[in-house]
C-alpha cells in the first residue's frame, strides 16, 4: 500500500484529489495539508510515502515546504500544479529545483472529457514516484564552472569533429539540466538537442524557466529549423523529434517509444544516422531505458557518449542502463558534464584541424 500525505490549500481541490487517489487499490491518502507548516507536521507524524505538493499556499509555499522536507526528511513529492500559464510555471520549477521529482497538472473535473486520462495519469506518477529512493539535499544542485574542472574526451576518432551535442533525461532532469546548461560557455561552438521527459503542458514553462539561468539561449524546437551553434533546442511536447540529413529539425506524430512521445531513442538513432562519429551524446538522471541502447549504437558509430553517475542521479534507470550495455564512453558526475562538454567539442575540433 502507497501511502499519500495531499497537500492543497483549497479544501475543494483536497477532496477532489484525495477522491482520484483512493479510487486506486494501492493507494491510500493517510494526511492532508491545508499549506506548507501543516504539511511538514504532518510529515513528521505520518511518514507518508509520497507527498502531491500545492504551489501557491499560505504560511509556507509549495517552494519553501519541499525545500524544508528535502533538507530533514527526504519523501518524494509530486507537485500539482492548477496553472501550466509560462509565467506561472517557474515556480513549480523551483520546486523540482529543490528535490520535488516530478509535475502535474491538476487532473480535469469529473464530467470532464479529460477526467479519466488526467486522473489515470496521477496516479500513475504517484505510484511510480513511491519507487524512488530519494536522498536528503545539503545544497541546491549546482554545476561548478567548466574552467574549474578539468575532464578530457577520450579521441576515439581522430578524423572526428564534434557538430552536435544531443541529451536525454527524465525524472530529475529538470535541475541538472538547468545546472549543466548554466556552466557552459556564452560561446559553445555546437547546437545541443535535447529530449525532456515531461507531463504536456509544462515545456514552455521549463524553458522560460531555463532561460533565468542558462548561459545559452534555449528554445522549443520547431518544425524544419536549422540548429544553431551555441543554441539549445528541447522536443516540444506531444512530438517525436529527429534529425534529418541536412541537420534540420523534423517533427512527427509517430508513435511513442518506451511509453514516450517525445522519445530520446527517437532522437538519438537520427543522430546516429545522421552524424555518426561527429555527435556527442549523453543519458541523465531518470527512470525506464528510453535511450540506452541507441547511446550504444552512437558509440558503435564513433559518437562520444557519456552518462550520469549514480551518486549524482535522482533515478539511475536510463543512464544505469546504458552503463550495464557498455555504451558510455564516460560515466561522469552531474558538476563535471558541462566540463566535459566543453572539452569534447574543443578537443575534437582541435584534432580535425591537425590531422
Amino acid at each position: 500500500m502507497i501511502n499519500v500525505l495531499v497537500v492543497e490549500d483549497s479544501p475543494v481541490v483536497r477532496e477532489f484529489l484525495i477522491y482520484i487517489l483512493n479510487s486506486d487499490p494501492d493507494i491510500t491518502v493517510i494526511a492532508t495539508a491545508g499549506d506548507g507548516e501543516e504539511a511538514i507536521d504532518a510529515l513528521r507524524n505520518h511518514r507518508p510515502d509520497v507527498i502531491t505538493m500545492d504551489i501557491h499556499m499560505p504560511k509556507l509555499n509549495g517552494v519553501a515546504a519541499t525545500q524544508l522536507i528535502m533538507e530533514t526528511q527526504p519523501t518524494p513529492i509530486v507537485i500539482v500544479s492548477g496553472s501550466t500559464d509560462p509565467a506561472e510555471v517557474g515556480i513549480t520549477f523551483d520546486a523540482i529545483d529543490a528535490g520535488a521529482l516530478a509535475v502535474l497538472p491538476r487532473p480535469a473535473g469529473i464530467g470532464h472529457p479529460d477526467h479519466e486520462a488526467t486522473a489515470r495519469k496521477m496516479i500513475e506518477v504517484v505510484k511510480l514516484m513511491s519507487e524512488v529512493k530519494v536522498v536528503r539535499r545539503w545544497a541546491r544542485m549546482r554545476g561548478a564552472s567548466p574552467a574549474s574542472l578539468s575532464v578530457r574526451a577520450p579521441l576515439l576518432n581522430r578524423v572526428a569533429q564534434t557538430r552536435i551535442v544531443v541529451v536525454g533525461a527524465s525524472t530529475g532532469g529538470p535541475p541538472a539540466l538547468e545546472a549543466i546548461l548554466s556552466s557552459l560557455p556564452k560561446h559553445f561552438p555546437v547546437p545541443i538537442l535535447i529530449v525532456q521527459h515531461m507531463t504536456a503542458g509544462f515545456m514552455e514553462g521549463f524553458v522560460q524557466w531555463l532561460k533565468n539561468s542558462s548561459n545559452l539561449p534555449v528554445h522549443i524546437a520547431r518544425q524544419g529549423e536549422l540548429p544553431l551553434p551555441g543554441h539549445v533546442y528541447m522536443a516540444p511536447d506531444e512530438y517525436q523529434m529527429k534529425v534529418e540529413n541536412r541537420g534540420e529539425i523534423v517533427l512527427t506524430n509517430d508513435e511513442p517509444e518506451y511509453g514516450s512521445r517525445p522519445s530520446i531513442s527517437y532522437l538519438f538513432r537520427s543522430v546516429a544516422r545522421v552524424y555518426g562519429h561527429d555527435a556527442v551524446a549523453g543519458l541523465l538522471t531518470g527512470m525506464g531505458r528510453d535511450g540506452a541502447d541507441e547511446l550504444r549504437l552512437l558509440k558503435e558509430k564513433g559518437a562520444i557518449t557519456f552518462a550520469q553517475d549514480k551518486e549524482s542521479s535522482v533515478v539511475h534507470g536510463m543512464a544505469g542502463e546504458a552503463i550495464r550495455l557498455g555504451a558510455a564512453t564516460m560515466v561522469l558526475p552531474l558538476e563535471k558534464i558541462a566540463a566535459a562538454l566543453t572539452n569534447m567539442v574543443a578537443e575534437r575540433g582541435e584534432t580535425k584541424l591537425g590531422a
